[in-house]
């Protein structure tokens, strides 16, 4: 069965809609900020924010997409929109963390004063706040969905908060103690931190794009619940993938090659029944294997194409009659 977009979908969709608006209030109020104070990390956590708000619409596009029912065309859905919005998100994090990687070095050499911290402190403050309130909301919508796209969010919106954090140290030691050099040098930790983020969230979407298996310990639950179904013998060839919210499962299982179709059809219900509890909403796909097929296909000999028309070939030749053979009749007549 197809899980449509009910309950997580409406969460995703506000997610959405609540991490560009965060990222909106964040950008105003910190290019006041950042007019005000002068500071490299203030510019770096601006330009953060400025990618918040272009990631965040990108996931908005993204994830309105994805939610789409299966249609002619898209069989399995549309759940790659996702991964593929979250691989924007990773480029644009990348880049805003090479450019203040750039603006922080320029600036260690002859670091520039930091002016009014105590408004930059104020304004971080907020920021933190806002960006508090947002992490939570999307941390429960992740748990509830499993959404890669709003993972992603979270991953660069909690890097924010130590993020932001760092500014408010680098306002204190430049602006209020004098320490200038330490403005630059933030700037660059805070360029690593979002070049860690960017990778994380790239690997994340581009497992799902590749189609990566479940983790280990869920494939061992698949597994165990298809086994403990009673007329199951075993269980082999079990592939999973993920797309989006939803999730694929396609196993092989043997029952009693004298078995009722029937019965046999029940069988394969209840299996897709229990992998469901473990997966809600789980596309679950079973092929039925009478018991002890593969032992006996393994000792079977194996016949490949060529093979074949090479010994077809070589019976046409032999069943053709040679050319002295011809000659041979023609003189006895």
């Amino acid at each position: 069965m197809t899980s449509q977009p009910s309950s997580p979908g409406r969460l995703m969709r506000l997610a959405t809609y609540a991490s560009a608006s965060t990222a909106g209030v964040l950008i105003v109020i910190k290019v006041f900020a950042f007019a005000m104070t002068g500071s490299t990390a203030m510019l770096g956590s601006l330009l953060d924010s400025a990618l918040d708000l272009a990631a965040s619409l990108i996931n908005l596009f993204a994830v309105r997409y994805s939610l789409q029912a299966a249609d002619a065309e898209h069989r399995f859905g549309h759940g790659k929109a996702e991964s593929l919005g979250a691989l924007g998100q990773g480029a644009l994090i990348a880049g805003s963390a090479v450019f203040l990687a750039w603006e922080s070095i320029s600036n260690l050499a002859n670091p520039d004063p930091v002016t009014a911290g105590s408004i930059g402190i104020i304004v971080m403050l907020v920021s933190i706040a806002l960006t508090f309130v947002l992490v939570m909301f999307q941390r429960f919508v992740v748990n509830r969905s499993g959404s890669v796209a709003i993972s992603a969010d979270l991953l660069h919106y909690a890097g924010d908060l130590a993020m932001n954090a760092g500014v408010i140290v680098a306002l204190v030691l430049s602006g209020i103690l004098g320490w200038h050099v330490a403005d630059p040098i933030i700037g660059l930790l805070i360029a690593a931190w979002l070049l860690r983020g960017a990778w994380r969230i790239a690997m994340s979407a581009f497992d799902q794009l590749m189609d990566r298996e479940l983790p280990e310990d869920e494939r061992d639950r698949i597994q165990a619940a298809a086994v403990a179904v009673d007329g199951v013998r075993a269980v082999h060839d079990l592939r999973t993938r993920q797309s989006g919210i939803d999730t694929f499962v396609q196993i092989h299982v043997e029952l009693d090659g004298g078995m009722r179709l029937f019965h046999a059809h029940v069988i394969a219900d209840l299996v897709e029944a229990e992998v469901q509890l473990i997966h809600p909403g789980t596309e679950v796909f079973v092929h039925l294997d009478p018991a002890g097929v593969e032992d006996f296909a393994d000792t079977m000999e194996r016949v490949t194409s060529s093979e074949l028309v090479g010994s077809s070939n070589t019976q046409e030749e032999g069943n053709q009659p040679s050319p002295d053979a011809g000659q041979q009749d023609t003189m006895r007549s």
